[in-house]
């Protein structure tokens, strides 16, 4: 579901887990192993799995979060998914963690087929379910610094500036797509339901202090 990025590419934060990330390396291994398995048959396994909104199926809603588009697209995935992942499992714990990644990966997705009824084309990507993490991240750690590069150098900002930066650009692309051009081919929709679910039910849990 395209790629997640930016005017702003994340290196770094100042932001120390207290506990190893066990599902935030599994979840990269995962995709990182399903990618190099699509290799073996890449049309075939894109058709048959990656999520299709013309023909609704709950299977690919899932499925359909573990494929990608190529190397670098699987790069830029599991590296914002590396940089931000593991202060949102440490915060949730690693079983509401899982969880919760993989509600924001069905929102996304959801949201997607909403905005495209009737596409043929296949939407494949970890994006969405890594958007929700995002939404985490800026609801629980708005403030903490994260080191950034960008075309005039690199430098720290607040996670509200680098997320937030990433979230309207979403949403000018998202509102600019409904123009009916060609595109890039990413799928904003996913990215911005994803995102919303992931900051929305963060706030959530905490006001509910579960």
């Amino acid at each position: 579901m395209g790629r997640l990025k930016g005017q702003l590419f994340p290196y770094k934060d100042e932001n120390v887990s207290s506990t190893r990330p066990v599902v935030t390396y599994a979840l990269i291994a995962a995709n990182v192993l399903i990618f190099l398995w699509s290799l073996t048959d890449y049309e075939t396994i894109i058709a048959t799995f990656g999520f299709t909104p013309a023909a609704l199926s709950i299977v690919t809603i899932f499925t359909s979060m573990f494929l990608h588009g190529g190397f670098d697209h699987l790069f830029g995935n599991m590296w914002f998914l590396y940089i931000f992942g593991d202060n949102v499992e440490d915060k949730l714990g690693k079983v509401k963690y899982i969880l919760f990644y993989l509600a924001s990966g069905i929102a996304a997705t959801l949201t997607h087929f909403a905005t495209n009824i009737g596409s043929i084309i296949p939407a494949i990507g970890a994006s969405g379910a890594i958007s929700g993490v995002l939404g985490a991240y800026i609801a629980m750690f708005p403030k903490v610094r994260v080191h950034v590069a960008s075309y005039g150098g690199a430098g720290t900002v607040p996670a509200y500036v680098m997320i937030g930066l990433w979230f309207v650009l979403q949403l000018i692309f998202g509102v600019v797509s409904f123009a009916g051009s060609q595109g890039s081919g990413i799928a904003f929709w996913a990215h911005i339901g994803g995102f919303v679910f992931g900051f929305a039910i963060v706030k959530l849990l905490y006001r509910a202090k579960v």
